[in-house]
This record gives C-alpha cells, sequence and structure tokens, in this order.
C-alpha cells in the first residue's frame, strides 16, 4: 500500500497485502526458534504461537528466572523449551532476541548451528551494524533479516491481545534463498505486525539509538525532571509538579496525540495554553537541536556502541543498573508519582477522556 507520509510516498505492507492465511502458507515448512526469553522474545514467540505457527524457545536454563516464566507461560522443556544450542540446531529461523551485549557473547553457539538456507533474524540492527565491534558476522549461506516493533515486548502482547498491533520497520541484509522478504514479511504479520515500513539494518539502528536517548526516553525523563525542578524550586508541592509535568501528559495530553495528532491537541486546549505551547515550542526546538545533532553523530560514529558493549560487559553491570534505576525511582518527583497513580480513579482509561471532552471536541485545558 502507497502511504503519502507529508508528501513523501512510502510502500508499507498492512494484513490487508499480507493476511495472516499467507504468512502461514509461507513459513508452513520453517521451525521458528526465539533465541532469549527476556524483552521481546515471550512477546513475539507467544504471538507466533498463538498465530499458529510452529515456535520453539532457547534458553540458557543459568538465567532461571527467564527459563521459569518461559515454563509458566506454557513452554515444554525438551518439546517447546530448550537451551540455546539446541534450539538452534532444531530451527530453520533463529530469532536472536536476547540483549545486544548477550549477542556478542552466544554468537559462537549460534554460528555453529546455522545451517545452509536458515535465516537469521533480528530485531535490532545493532550487531549487523557494528559487527566490528561485535563480531557477530553471518556465513554466506544463510538469510538475514530484521522484523523491529516500534515498542517495547509489553506492548508487543498488549498490542496483540488487544486486536491493534503494534508498527514495525522491516529489512533484508541478505538474500541467500530467494525468499528472504518473504520470510521476513511473514514473521511481521506473524508477531502481530499493525503494519510494515521498510528500512535498513543501519537506518533502523541509527534511529533507535538516537529515539531511546532522545524523545522516547533519555529526553523526556532529563525534560520531566528539569520541570519538576523548577516548580518545586519556587514552592510549588510535590503533587502540584508532578501533576503538571507527568500526570497530565500521561494521562490526558498524550492520549489526544495518539488519537489525532499533535495538531490536534492543541486544538483541544484552551487559547491560553495554545498560545504558549506555540510560542515556546520553537525555543526548546532551537535548545535541543544541537543535542540531538550531537547524539546522532555519536550513534552513527559508533560511540554510543562502544560505550554500551563496555558498560555491559562489566561483570558487575545489572548492580550498578540496579542502583541508577532505584535512585530515579527513590526521588521525589517518581514517589509523587507513585501516590498519585495509587489516587488515579479506577474507571477505564478510555473512559476518562471521555469524560474531559465536551460536545464540541475540547478540553478543560
Amino acid at each position: 500500500m502507497l502511504i503519502d507520509f507529508g508528501g513523501t510516498k512510502e510502500e508499507v505492507i498492512t494484513r490487508k497485502e499480507f493476511p495472516m492465511a499467507k504468512a502461514r502458507k509461507v513459513l508452513k515448512n520453517e521451525v521458528i526458534a526465539v533465541i532469549g526469553y527476556g524483552v521481546q522474545g515471550p512477546a513475539q514467540s507467544l504471538n507466533l504461537r498463538d498465530n499458529g505457527f510452529n515456535v520453539i524457545v532457547g534458553q540458557d536454563p543459568k538465567f532461571k528466572s527467564d527459563w521459569d516464566r518461559a515454563v509458566k507461560d506454557g513452554w515444554k522443556p525438551g518439546k517447546t523449551l530448550f537451551d540455546i544450542e539446541e534450539a538452534c540446531e532444531r530451527g530453520t529461523i533463529i530469532q536472536l532476541l536476547v540483549s545486544d551485549a548477550a549477542q556478542k557473547a552466544i554468537w559462537p553457539d549460534v554460528k555453529k548451528h546455522l545451517k545452509e538456507g536458515d535465516a537469521l533474524y533480528f530485531s535490532h540492527g545493532f550487531s549487523i551494524v557494528y559487527k566490528h565491534l561485535t563480531k557477530v558476522i553471518p556465513p554466506e549461506y544463510v538469510d538475514v533479516i530484521m522484523v523491529a516493533p516500534k515498542g517495547s515486548g509489553t506492548s508487543v502482547r498488549r498490542n496483540f491481545l488487544s486486536g491493534a498491533g503494534i508498527n514495525s520497520s522491516f529489512a533484508v541484509a541478505q538474500d541467500y534463498t530467494g525468499r528472504a522478504l518473504e520470510r521476513c514479511l511473514a514473521l511481521g504479520i506473524g508477531i502481530g505486525s499493525g503494519f510494515l515500513f521498510p528500512t535498513t539494518f543501519e537506518n533502523e539502528v541509527y534511529s533507535d539509538l538516537t529515539g531511546e536517548r532522545g524523545v522516547l526516553m533519555g529526553a523526556l525523563a532529563g525534560i520531566m525532571e528539569a520541570q519538576y525542578q523548577v516548580l518545586r524550586e519556587n514552592g510549588h508541592s510535590p503533587s502540584e509538579a508532578f501533576n503538571e509535568t507527568v500526570e497530565e501528559l500521561t494521562q490526558s495530553l498524550i492520549r489526544l496525540v495518539d488519537e489525532k495528532g499533535m495538531d490536534w491537541m492543541y486544538q483541544n486546549c484552551s487559547a491560553t495554553a495554545q498560545r504558549g505551547a506555540l510560542d515556546w515550542k520553537p525555543k526548546f526546538k532551537k535548545a535541543t537541536l544541537p543535542v540531538f545533532r550531537e547524539l546522532y553523530k555519536r550513534v552513527k560514529e559508533g560511540a554510543e556502541t562502544k560505550r554500551v558493549l563496555k558498560s555491559l560487559g562489566n561483570p558487575n553491570y545489572k548492580q550498578e543498573l540496579q542502583k541508577e534505576l532505584a535512585e530515579m525511582a527513590n526521588s521525589e518527583m517518581w514517589l509523587a508519582g507513585k501516590a498519585c497513580r495509587e489516587l488515579r480513579p479506577k474507571e477505564p482509561a478510555s473512559k476518562q477522556i471521555k469524560s474531559k471532552v465536551g460536545t464540541q471536541g475540547r478540553t478543560n485545558y
């Protein structure tokens, strides 16, 4: 389907062009081995299983919590749940869904079980694009494909269960069999993608690393902390500062953006809010544009990749990570957030949104 994205036309694949029946036909003789049961692994494997594909899971039993989670989700040890090497030996499509650092660590064990005509599947371009650092270099006799859901594993599963699906990008880095593209698209439909849009391994990893460090996580958290701090410094209470910084965004405004776009959200706010937002938006863009350019440069040059691999290679990394996350969780801002969440009405969020929107489609903001 050809879609016009603001004057630029792109070809996207929906379930209409590539229905589930076609996906099942393409993969009817495949054994899909999902390696890793941490973040993306559970969602993608369960969605594929629920859609009727032949799926097995490969998980290192040493990571007991992930192994036990797989068992709890219905994967049977010795039948559909194996250690990593056994799953790779049995699979014809190897979905490498462990963390980026773990992919580097287990790659020698994965590679020796790849057979001619197998497909090696990723949900992130990291290991292939930065192969000079990861040493993940696929043999020439396999397909190398990618489907990258634009959301966490939790969102991939939740959206699948709701019937909405989640958008995913797709790419083919190596087509040995001549079937790489149809295998890739079938898997994208199989994991429950709402629609699929084309990319390259390089573009996916550059945009993904920039987005995570930027608007999606790093910038969002940093901007929230800055505004909260200024409000507190000027005498506002924790509940007021948190509500004006986070609660109103997540419980009302961002949902309007999701529904019909940023312009529609602006249209459904007060004239005072509109004027102020339009005046200050360029100031924030001017202030942050140099930061984003620096970020993208570091991503493209591999500096961020080196940082990730070095950090995750530290034997004490998990303990240090938990300290950093605990510091965030125990900050006044997020303790205030915990209290606010406990005070939220227990009715569905959709009802809350409807109650804020009047007959003319305008909110109280």
